[in-house]
């Protein structure tokens, strides 16, 4: 079996204010060239996850214990600008909301063209040609013009397709997509899924995808963690999780869901039963680690 391109193992995190839980022992693997599913709801530690990744965790978390490597190399520990380098020039991020993600006073094109120049070396007028061929692949009509637009003349749609196109402009192996289609409607949300189904299969980048809608990591990732209270509750490949699901608040989740390929099918909202027995397996866990 080939190594993964990004693995974690037992990630543990605590709050430095009160020193609570924020992931507990999360271990996970992602292949080159796949997309893995990070799902749970508000405070799972989907977005902590992210910004470990990313180097970019708040100073109120603490990393007790665990490992993350990227291709092998230490994403956690050594010299600090060499990891910086790392994940600056092979880690891309698709932020959640497009329209605080861009400097509203700068044009697009200078800020597309930052990480071309930064990570990739390339001169001014290079840069602004690779800009004008990525908003091309992300089916941004009339490139030229675009480039030359503040942010808030463009859509919420074009918007994250800037963003999309920014992240694969420095041709990162690994690429986190946080929540990228939360903040726009149904129509676009499709529109911007396809679109990055399509980027990730041209250039083979990996993908980790931050999302609280299990509708969306069935219809485009390979595998799926499920988070409650920063614990791994469930993970595996789409086909196993989906239709043998083992945890029950992996079956109560999938029963919550709204069915796309049947939308006459009700749903279920999740007992409270199921809520309290996973937290009497959070708290039995915790128990455990400190008896």
């Amino acid at each position: 079996m080939n190594k993964p391109l990004l693995s974690i193992r037992n990630l543990n995190a605590v709050s430095r204010r009160d020193g609570k839980p924020i992931l507990r022992d999360v271990s996970l693997d992602v292949a080159a060239g796949s997309i893995h599913g990070l799902v749970g709801e508000s405070g799972a530690g989907k977005s902590t996850i992210s910004k470990v990744i990313l180097g970019i965790l708040s100073r109120g978390v603490i990393i007790t214990s665990g490992t993350v490597t990227l291709a092998g190399r230490d994403l956690l520990g050594g010299n600090e600008a060499e990891r910086r380098k790392l994940i600056g020039s092979e880690v891309g991020l698709i932020p959640q909301d497009p329209l605080t993600a861009l400097n509203p006073g700068r044009r697009v094109g200078d800020q597309l063209i930052d990480s071309l120049r930064l990570w990739r070396g390339l001169s001014s007028r290079a840069a602004w040609q690779r800009g004008l061929e990525l908003l091309d692949q992300v089916a941004i009509r009339e490139p030229e013009r675009v480039m030359k637009q503040f942010p808030h003349h463009l859509s919420g749609g074009m918007r994250q397709r800037v963003l999309i196109a920014a992240a694969f402009s420095i041709e990162p192996r690994l690429l986190i997509a946080d929540e990228p289609t939360t903040a726009l409607d149904v129509t676009v949300q499709k529109q911007v899924l396809l679109l990055l189904k399509q980027m990730q299969a041209e250039h083979g980048t990996a993908v980790v995808f931050v999302t609280h809608d299990l509708g969306v990591v069935a219809q485009i990732c390979d595998e799926v963690t499920l988070l409650f209270q920063g614990k791994v509750m469930e993970r595996g490949g789409i086909d196993a999780v989906f239709h043998h699901p083992q945890h029950a608040y992996t079956r109560a989740l999938l029963a919550a869901s709204p069915r796309y390929d049947d939308p006459a099918a009700g749903l279920h909202p999740i007992d409270d039963a199921i809520i309290a027995a996973c937290r009497a397996e959070i708290a039995q866990f915790d128990g455990a680690r400190h008896a």
